[in-house]
């Protein structure tokens, strides 16, 4: 039997799901009661590997995402696929996953990581090598903070995105350098132009033979040796393979004081507040050293801190987070495209119709995480359009999989209708996870002319022409539009 009024979670399992998670589903609430909890669901997540079925198979659904950089790069040659549209690609891949993927932390924590060792979407070089690039983030994105950094520095997506793969010990470039103590470790006012200088030319060997075969490569000759000092590391830097030196030099900046407040800041910014109070960034800064750069347990502390309890609904969810959302909110399934409008491909367009598409921000700083970003006139009208469209099933349409406006009734053989209010009730509990309180209600009748004892069946009017406007209730107010 449908039940008229579906279990709802505690709001301390729902607030925790609006920053660990892409959004409510009755799915996955069922989930976490076959866990036994958010805390063992929780448990699960962190323990999960970095596989599984949906990720493998949609991974397939677009040549380019499983590609190798020979490949992409004769296919851009030969006109076949330009670079934009590779890139294009892995952003629509991931933008499925973040839908449908059961490893739902997994995808949370890779896109914090991809914003943070941010290498835009461009149609550039680094598109050849973007989807690696992304897969390897995401293998480590509940790891250690210091093996993270070593991958993103040292991958050639990185490399060409910030120009270290054509630094040369004769001309070392400095962008790279700066921009990992700048950005991706200790922070501005932390270090010196020398230090940015020295921290350039222990970066040196890492190359890419752009623009000519794409090969990648370690090349001794091009790497700076010599005594080199950043901060309070220094070392002899005496042989002409500097990939130790590297490794000793990101370990000791994973490890800095001034990283660990980065970090902490950085989670505390994503899961609690826009401008975290500093006492939690120092907690969660020490967990992060007494754990030798370890990522769980600063979630853990986090997730139990008083701060994140405190933090219910003062979070705006990006244009990406929204569309995502909008389509696990409706249970819309997309399956592999067959066209250029086909869902998994017209949802990148969806977000560039919201202000922004995944990994696009132009600068290295990575997608800002704040309201002040996002919560425009503009931006909720745009939010407003995408909800009518996907909740008439008007757009996008094709091969994607929409609920029929009869099945968001409650009904079974007995029960051939509901009254209304039970209804907006019952629609909330599934869209939103939370029960219809009188506000939510009152708007509900305001968009569609209902009154509250009104009896609804599959032929009311309601359902064979305005369910949508129904609907939009839910996703346009604040509980769909924050976390």
């Amino acid at each position: 039997m449908t039940a008229l009024k579906p279990a709802v979670p505690s709001a301390a399992t729902l607030h925790a799901l609006s920053r660990f998670s892409y959004g409510w589903t009755p799915a996955l609430g069922r989930e976490i009661t076959k866990a036994g909890g958010f805390g063992r669901w929780f448990d699960a997540q962190l323990a999960a590997g970095s596989d599984d079925a949906f990720t493998r198979t949609s991974a397939t659904w677009w040549t380019s995402v499983n590609a190798s950089p020979a490949v992409l790069w004769r296919r851009h040659e030969s006109e076949v696929e330009p670079l934009w549209q590779a890139d294009a690609n892995y952003q629509r891949w991931v933008l499925a996953r973040r839908i449908h993927s059961p490893l739902q932390v997994r995808e949370v924590m890779t896109e914090l990581w991809e914003h943070h060792f941010h290498v835009t979407s461009e149609g550039s070089g680094t598109a050849l090598f973007r989807a690696d690039y992304g897969r390897q983030i995401r293998a480590r994105a509940l790891g250690r903070f210091a093996d993270l950094l070593h991958t993103a520095i040292t991958h050639p997506a990185m490399g060409v995105y910030l120009d270290n793969a054509s630094s040369t010990a004769k001309a070392p470039n400095e962008n790279l350098g700066r921009e990992l103590l700048e950005l991706h470790t200790v922070g501005v006012g932390a270090y010196t132009e020398a230090d940015v200088k020295d921290s350039a030319r222990i970066l040196t060997g890492y190359r890419v033979d752009t623009w000519n075969t794409w090969k990648v490569s370690y090349d001794r000759d091009s790497h700076a040796v010599g005594r080199v000092r950043v901060l309070d590391f220094t070392d002899a830097n005496s042989s002409t393979d500097g990939r130790p030196t590297t490794r000793r030099y990101l370990d000791h900046l994973a490890r800095h004081p001034r990283t660990a407040e980065m970090v902490a800041r950085k989670l505390a910014t994503r899961f609690v507040v826009d401008a975290p109070p500093a006492a939690l960034v120092r907690r969660l800064a020490g967990v992060y050293l007494a754990h030798d750069t370890a990522i769980v347990p600063v979630l853990r502390a986090l997730l139990a801190s008083p701060e994140f309890k405190a933090a219910r609904g003062k979070k705006v969810r990006t244009p990406t987070d929204d569309v995502v959302a909008t389509y696990r909110a409706l249970g819309v399934r997309i399956t592999r495209p067959r066209h250029d409008e086909s869902a998994a491909n017209a949802i990148l367009w969806q977000c560039g119709s919201l202000g922004s598409q995944p990994f696009a921000w132009p600068r290295p700083d990575g997608l800002p995480d704040q309201a002040s970003a996002w919560a425009t006139a503009p931006r909720f009208l745009a939010s407003l359009d995408a909800h009518y469209s996907m909740c008439g099933g008007w757009w996008p349409k094709k091969n994607a999989t929409y609920r029929t406006p009869a099945s968001w009734l409650p009904l079974t053989a007995k029960r051939r209708s509901v009254r209304f209010d039970q209804l907006v009730d019952h629609l909330s509990r599934t869209l939103t996870g939370r029960p219809a309180g009188r506000k939510l209600q009152r708007v509900a009748r305001q968009a569609t002319g209902c009154r509250p004892a009104e009896r609804i069946s599959r032929t009311h009017p309601l359902v064979k022409w305005n369910m949508h406007r129904l609907l939009t209730v839910f996703l346009d107010s604040p509980t769909h539009m924050s976390r």
